[in-house]
C-alpha cells in the first residue's frame, strides 16, 4: 500500500522562473535548469542568485550534464503559452516552430550547437528528456507536438554522445513519451507516457536496442504501472535502489514506483504541475523539484538517495 505524504517540508530556492524544468544538481551545490517560456538555461546558486548560462531558440526542455562539463538539451521547438494570475502553462505548438532537436551547450561560453535534428530521415518533433547511459550514449524521449486538432506521436531514442548515431528504439508512444530513465544495472529503460498515465518498461539488449513485446503492445513495451484516476506523467528520476520517481501532473504529486510496478509513496506538492525532480547533495538525498505553473525551484529531504548519474 502506498504511503501518502501530504505536507512535505519544502524549501523555496528560487521564484519568478518562467516554466522551469530539467533541474541538474551541479557539483558546486548550484542547480542548472531550463526556463522553457523564457528560452534560456539558468543557474540557481545555493543562495538563490540566478544567472543565465545560455539563451536558446525554440524551447529548451530536458537538460543533462554531459562529457567535459557540457550541457545536453532536449529542445522541443517551441510552445504557445497561456498565462493567468499565478499560473503559466504551455498550450500548443508555437507559430515559429521549426522542428525539435538535441543541442549541446558549452557551459563556459553559452555557445549552442545543434547535435541531432533527424533520425532515419525523419525530423524530431518535440524532444523532451534525456539520460546518459554511461556507455558512450544517451537515451532521450520525444513527446511529439500537439496542435488544435491533431498531434504527432512520441517515441524513445538512443544516440551516441557525439550525435553520429541515432536510433529510434520505441515508436509510437501514442500519449507522448516524456520522462525517461535507465535502471541502476543498465538493463531496463523506463518511459513515462504523459496523457495515459502509464509508466512503460523495456529490457535493454544493447545501446539503442530494446527487447520488444509482441503485438498488441504499444511500441513493444510492457506497462509497468497504470496510475490511478486522472493523472498525467512528466519527467522521472531513478533512485539508487532502482525505484522510479515520477513527477505526476494534475494530481500534483511526486510518485515512487517500484521496479515491479507497485506505487510505494506519493508526496503531495502545492500545485498541479510539479514537472521534474533530480537528486544531489553529499548523500544524494536532496530532491530538487520544479513547480512549473508557479515558477519555483524547491528542495526537500527525500526518503532514499537518488542514483548518481554518469557525468554528475
Amino acid at each position: 500500500m502506498a504511503v501518502h505524504v501530504a505536507t512535505p517540508d519544502l524549501k523555496i530556492l528560487a521564484e519568478g522562473l518562467r516554466f522551469p524544468e530539467g533541474p541538474v544538481a551541479m557539483p558546486d551545490g548550484s542547480v542548472a535548469l531550463v526556463e522553457i517560456e523564457a528560452r534560456r538555461i539558468t543557474k540557481v546558486a545555493p543562495n538563490g542568485t540566478k544567472t543565465t548560462i545560455a539563451t536558446v531558440e525554440g524551447a529548451p526542455n530536458g537538460l543533462a550534464l554531459g562529457p567535459n562539463g557540457s550541457f545536453y538539451v532536449c529542445n522541443n521547438g517551441g510552445f504557445t503559452w497561456h498565462e493567468e494570475p499565478g499560473i503559466l502553462r504551455p498550450s500548443g505548438q508555437s507559430p515559429d516552430y521549426a522542428g525539435g532537436r538535441i543541442e549541446k551547450i558549452d557551459a563556459a561560453t553559452g555557445k549552442v550547437e545543434a547535435l541531432i535534428r533527424v533520425c532515419d530521415g525523419r525530423p524530431l518533433r518535440g524532444p523532451n528528456d534525456l539520460m546518459f547511459d554511461g556507455k558512450g550514449g544517451f537515451w532521450f524521449s520525444d513527446l511529439g507536438k500537439v496542435r488544435a486538432r491533431d498531434r504527432d506521436h512520441g517515441g524513445a531514442y538512443w544516440a551516441s554522445e557525439d550525435g553520429s548515431r541515432v536510433v529510434e528504439a520505441a515508436f509510437p508512444v501514442f500519449g507522448g513519451a516524456n520522462g525517461i530513465g535507465v535502471s541502476p544495472d543498465g538493463k531496463t529503460l523506463y518511459v513515462a507516457e504523459t496523457e495515459t498515465g502509464r509508466l512503460w518498461a523495456w529490457d535493454i539488449e544493447a545501446p539503442g536496442k530494446l527487447k520488444k513485446e509482441p503485438w498488441p503492445s504499444s511500441a513493444g513495451g510492457r506497462v509497468l504501472c497504470q496510475f490511478p484516476g486522472y493523472r498525467r506523467l512528466d519527467s522521472l528520476a531513478i533512485a539508487a535502489s532502482g525505484n522510479i520517481i515520477v513527477a505526476t501532473l494534475v494530481a500534483g504529486e511526486i510518485t515512487t514506483v517500484s521496479p515491479s510496478g507497485e506505487i510505494l509513496r506519493t508526496v503531495k506538492m502545492p500545485e498541479h504541475m510539479p514537472t521534474n525532480i533530480c537528486f544531489g547533495g553529499p548523500d544524494m538525498r536532496t530532491a530538487y523539484i520544479t513547480l512549473s505553473n508557479t515558477g519555483k525551484l524547491v528542495a526537500m529531504q527525500w526518503d532514499e538517495p537518488g542514483l548518481r548519474l554518469p557525468y554528475n
